[in-house]
């Protein structure tokens, strides 16, 4: 803990956004435990506060539409004025579509879904960054295997905004490293959530026990995190043993 969030008293301070299910859920039960001060963000505020049960300690929910850029901006203020500093980003928002490929694609769903993985990720980043920078915080961008390498049944528009969040984290290294700003381009294979459900062909239970579960990004998070301020990890790619 630095000296300025002793001065606060929280402890340092996380913000999940896609954390009403799966990944972020996970990552907010992870982050507690290593002593963080947790914000939940996700649209469902049901959902956000069974998240914030199942991290315990004391969450902050501030559901949103993370398209929503006043909505974004309304809930960084709402952070910093209730704790004072932002450490911590995990952007594990995502959308896809059944319909992902250039025989069956929607443009307005493909635009969406644009919006969701890759404009949201850098509304909330550039709300973000003078927090970042006044902490020396960290950002784990939650990309999929298909950003780091091309995968076709990922879909059009899944496919260009995952693959576009490399670029995102390594301009935002390269021109923030000294404000000590550090971001991680986290590229997750297969992992069993209800992310899987908008898929074309739903994966089976004996599927998804082969997969990457949810704890396993969770810890990889974790790592990212704690890591001490002077490491920056660009990128980390993970899969099951078996990836298709």
């Amino acid at each position: 803990m630095d000296g300025r969030a002793e001065e606060t008293g929280v402890g340092r301070v996380l913000w999940i956004t896609g954390a009403g299910s799966g990944m972020g859920r996970a990552v907010a039960r992870s982050a507690v435990a290593a002593g963080w001060t947790v914000a939940l963000s996700g649209r469902r505020a049901d959902a956000l506060h069974e998240s914030a049960v199942a991290a315990g300690g004391t969450c902050l929910e501030l559901p949103l539409d993370v398209r929503d850029g006043d909505a974004v901006r309304a809930a960084r203020d709402r952070i910093v004025a209730e704790f004072g500093r932002i450490d911590g980003l995990v952007l594990a928002a995502g959308r896809n579509t059944p319909q992902r490929n250039w025989d069956d694609q929607d443009i307005a769903t493909f635009h969406d879904v644009v919006a969701v993985n890759l404009g949201a990720v850098v509304t909330v980043l550039d709300a973000t960054l003078p927090d970042l920078r006044a902490s020396s915080g960290v950002a784990v961008v939650v990309s999929s295997y298909a950003g780091w390498s091309f995968h076709p049944s990922a879909g059009v528009a899944y496919s260009a905004s995952k693959t576009a969040l490399g670029s995102v984290v390594r301009t935002l290294n390269a021109t923030e490293a000294g404000h000590g700003v550090r971001a991680c381009h986290l590229c997750p294979g297969d992992v069993a959530t209800d992310f899987l459900d908008q898929r074309p062909s739903v994966p089976d239970a004996a599927a998804r026990e082969r997969m990457l579960t949810p704890d396993d990004i969770a810890r990889t998070v974790q790592f990212v995190l704690d890591s001490p301020a002077h490491v920056r990890i660009d990128e980390l790619v993970l899969s099951p043993i078996v990836q298709r």
